[in-house]
């Protein structure tokens, strides 16, 4: 079978069975298979798929059935235009938590982030993204998974940002031993009641409690101590939960301006705080 037509069939198969971005998705497994990067696999759809690549794919083809993530099948996706190692240990990164680099970088235009605690880091694509478009900022990042902080080492080496981004085991900010200037957290907000059995990603990275809220609000609490002098905070959040949580900000942090941003979708999905120097309540 030659490539053009293992990949139209492959898109089909994956379309018929309600599988998002069929098309990319078949691509990149048979990218994987053949260990080849884009280019060269629209070079060569005419060359003949050998029988052993041919049952490699096939059997790739059927795990992304079953409904495991392509990102954990190959191993790779992508983050704010770069590639970011994962496994089933890591929530895989999303294309909205972008939204935190971006309004990060936008923070750092108007101030100083000399450090930044990242917290629950899982795979690190937010806090290595940060350290490779700040490169003087000194960056946190904590999880309480060994097992996720073992894959965000890993591409930290990859990204040349392990001597930059310190990983540390613990809960949420208690590991932190000094004001930052930034937090940065994308923690669980899944409500109970909406988790999914079947899902193949860590429960711990998306169990948000009967809310959705209960950790993001622990971090807020965590945060009084924590942030320095007109520091900043970046939380992701869930759909219809950007009122409890700017709630309670604004009982904590009565003199802190706070913004909820929106994601492409126009779903609310990052609140940002920052504090006026020396205007932290007690």
């Amino acid at each position: 079978m030659k490539l053009a037509a293992a990949l139209n069939r492959s898109r089909a198969i994956l379309a018929q069975n309600a599988i998002e971005d069929a098309p990319l998705e078949a691509e990149l497994l048979l990218r994987h298979t053949l260990k080849i990067n884009r280019t060269r696999l629209y070079l060569d759809l005419e060359h003949e798929l050998s029988p052993e690549d041919e049952k490699a794919f096939r059997e790739l083809v059927e795990r992304r059935l079953s409904g495991e993530p392509a990102a954990y099948i190959t191993g790779h996706r992508e983050f704010y235009g770069r590639d970011f190692y994962v496994n089933p240990h890591t929530l895989i990164p999303r294309p909205e938590s972008e939204l935190m680099v971006e309004t990060a970088l936008r923070l750092a235009q108007n101030r100083h982030l000399h450090t930044i605690a990242d917290i629950g880091t899982g795979s690190g694509a937010i806090a290595i993204s940060l350290a490779l478009e700040l490169p003087k900022a000194k960056i946190y990042a904590t999880d309480i998974s060994a097992a996720a902080l073992a894959v965000a080492l890993v591409n930290c080496q990859q990204h040349g940002v392990a001597d930059r981004v310190h990983l540390i085991p613990g809960d949420m900010l208690k590991p932190i031993t000094e004001p930052v200037d930034l937090i940065t957290a994308n923690l669980p907000y899944v409500r109970q009641s909406e988790l999914n059995p079947s899902n193949f990603e860590p429960l711990i990275a998306l169990d948000g409690g009967a809310e959705g809220t209960e950790s993001i609000k622990r971090l807020c609490r965590q945060a009084k101590s924590k942030l320095a002098d007109g520091g900043s905070m970046l939380l992701e959040i869930g759909a219809g939960q950007a009122k409890a949580i700017t709630s309670l900000l604004d009982s904590l942090f009565p003199d802190g301006a706070i913004e909820v941003l929106t994601d492409l979708s126009g779903i609310e999905r990052v609140i940002s705080l920052s504090l006026n120097e020396a205007k932290v309540a007690g």
